[in-house]
């Protein structure tokens, strides 16, 4: 047990997935706040999982791991705590997203040209929560200062 919680945790003093891990969480955080707070032009935890069930015939717990995922993984990603983990399951948000909610566009749907919207951001967010998910939370993280009290 012990070797798993070390392998999630280890991480280099590293300043690119640090920089990784805080943009990603600082974007990533207003979607999931929208879903579990309903601020920013959200509805709540209720209504995106009902939603979500009517639109995509996604299963509400589903739907409550993906708010959890956004909000959460957001908030544990900017601390640094567990950010392999948190980055693969932003990976696995973002391909859903992909798969459910996004057309045969790449570019996002600035201008209503475009009839839904493209993938552009998805793989942003994939390719910063790639380098965390590969290299740890790098510098400043709650996981390095961890890493080190399980080393003692």
């Amino acid at each position: 047990m012990m070797s798993i919680v070390k392998s999630l945790i280890r991480t280099e003093n590293d300043w690119g997935p640090f920089i990784a891990r805080i943009f990603l969480g600082i974007v990533i955080f207003p979607h999931g706040a929208q879903k579990i707070l309903g601020i920013w032009g959200g509805h709540g935890l209720q209504a995106m999982m009902d939603s979500f069930q009517a639109w995509f015939g996604i299963h509400p717990i589903f739907s409550a791991l993906v708010a959890f995922a956004e909000f959460f993984g957001s908030l544990a990603l900017i601390l640094g705590l567990l950010g392999r983990f948190m980055a693969g399951s932003i990976i696995l948000v973002m391909l859903g997203a992909i798969y459910y909610v996004v057309n045969d566009f790449f570019f996002m749907n600035w201008y209503s040209q475009q009839r839904g919207e493209g993938y552009e951001f998805h793989l942003l967010a994939i390719g910063l929560a790639l380098i965390v998910a590969v290299k740890g939370s790098g510098r400043y993280a709650l996981d390095g200062w961890i890493q080190k009290k399980l080393d003692k």
